[in-house]
């Protein structure tokens, strides 16, 4: 890489970096590629060496400003971008949060669900990642209440709602296997200390299920992210570890898409 290039065109003309200048040239070459890429046709449309191309990828994925395909060996824009400045990217949150989806789907091959909460007590799922063997699934639209299965235990810690709103909203809320309002209220304040909840066949019977909450930079919920399996897939610790890794996820969305402002600090 030359680090010499000048830009005389300027007053006060300064030597540019070149990494950074490449760096720049592969996320503009991304922003307008109809498709992911791989390492070759980046380093050909940009003009950059493979290698450099290859080393500034991995860099940019690191910081998740690019998102990393592991089984096509390709790239895209990724969520870390909208940390700087997400209301000038021209994707929907759905379109952004999609690659994060199918990295945990991957990673611990399980349905993963992108739930929006509504302004109606409900949720709807807007985005979806499917594991190669999924033998469950959920159609997109799908509404559910928003206080039901381990997605509402998460909600319900947000919610901090007085006792007794807590105990109605539950009375109406339908289960397969309903938990006991005293197990339900338990789980709710431990996906609070948390960050993620797990269930095993309340709402559906031999359906787990794991989540965690997006929260805006007020604590409200925003969106959830849901890992659902056949209970016979995942055990305990299993369904933990989805667990953890959705409450990760869902920390680095809520930062990239509702960023606190200084005086929130």
């Amino acid at each position: 890489m030359d680090d010499s290039n000048t830009r005389s065109g300027k007053p006060g003309a300064t030597k540019d970096v070149g990494a950074v200048v490449n760096a720049i040239q592969i996320l503009r070459h991304l922003s307008r590629s109809a498709a992911p890429e791989g390492v070759a046709a980046i380093a050909r449309g940009t003009g950059i060496s493979p290698s450099s191309a290859f080393n500034i990828l991995r860099t940019l994925a690191n910081e998740q400003w690019v998102a990393f395909d592991e089984q096509r060996k390709t790239y895209q824009l990724g969520l870390g971008l909208s940390e700087l400045a997400v209301s000038f990217i021209g994707y929907s949150y759905a379109d952004l949060i999609q690659p994060e989806l199918e990295r945990v789907s991957i990673n611990h091959r399980i349905l993963v669900i992108l739930w929006q909460v509504t302004g109606d007590n409900h949720i709807t799922a807007i985005a979806r990642a499917l594991p190669n063997a999924a033998h469950v699934d959920v159609r997109l639209q799908t509404r559910l209440p928003e206080l039901v299965g381990a997605s509402g235990r998460c909600i319900a810690a947000l919610r901090d709602l007085p006792q007794s709103e807590l105990r109605r909203r539950f009375a109406r809320l339908h289960w397969e296997n309903p938990p006991t309002f005293e197990t339900y209220q338990h789980e709710a304040a431990l996906a609070r200390e948390r960050g993620w909840a797990v269930e095993e066949g309340n709402l559906y019977r031999g359906v787990s299920l794991a989540s965690a909450a997006v929260a805006d930079q007020h604590g409200q919920p925003r969106f959830v992210l849901s890992g659902i399996a056949i209970s016979a897939q995942h055990d305990r610790p299993q369904l933990e570890a989805i667990g953890e890794a959705l409450s990760q996820t869902a920390q680095f969305i809520g930062r990239a898409l509702f960023p606190l402002q200084r005086s929130d600090e």
